[in-house]
């Protein structure tokens, strides 16, 4: 005796609620692909939740450390339009952010590193501005803003440089910009 059991076939045209008569070999079946579609789908929500992880870590690294670690290179789409993708794209965008990442966290620790040493300098030359005589250290190198740098001057001047009298200075900041002469004195409009 066969055992048959009711399925609703929703690839069939219409509205989605035929009715087919199945045996229990084909119910299995159905359930097998049923589960393969969900352990895809789980598949595909694992590895897009992978990628927005990876793409807001690239993104806060970039931000904190703008502009001294570049954003990375933008992959050009393919030409096919839009298409969802299939687990092995998933996969390979999926690699590719976590390979621009570790080149981004390489850069910003290296960067790091740079504005420590800026920084201990620094202190250095505020301790003992005798032995750093006319060193110049950009603000930039210190990870700030801006374009003031400290630097070790004499004191007085001339005086100061014989006396020993040294000093550490931050400059005022950015040079005015300089235009042309028509820029600065417009001819009168007659």
């Amino acid at each position: 005796m066969s055992h048959e059991q009711q399925l609703i076939d929703r690839g069939a045209a219409g509205d989605g609620s035929t009715l087919l008569a199945a045996t229990r070999d084909d119910a299995v079946r159905v359930g097998v692909e049923w589960s393969s579609r969900e352990a895809d789908r789980a598949a595909r929500r694992s590895l897009k939740a992978q990628i927005a992880r990876i793409e807001h870590e690239l993104s806060s690294i970039v931000a904190d450390r703008f502009p001294h670690v570049p954003p990375p290179a933008i992959v050009p789409a393919s030409s096919q339009g839009p298409r969802l993708l299939d687990l092995g794209e998933l996969e390979r965008s999926r690699d590719r952010l976590a390979g621009q990442l570790q080149e981004l966290r390489t850069l910003a620790a290296a960067r790091a590193a740079h504005e420590q040493a800026a920084r201990e300098q620094l202190e250095r030359m505020k301790l003992e501005p005798g032995r750093y005589k006319f060193t110049r250290l950009p603000v930039k190198d210190l990870g700030e803003g801006g374009c003031g740098v400290w630097e070790v001057r004499p004191r007085l001047g001339l005086v100061g440089m014989l006396a020993g009298w040294w000093q550490v200075k931050l400059s005022s900041g950015c040079p005015l910009a300089r235009g042309s002469r028509s820029m600065r004195d417009p001819a009168p409009q007659r």
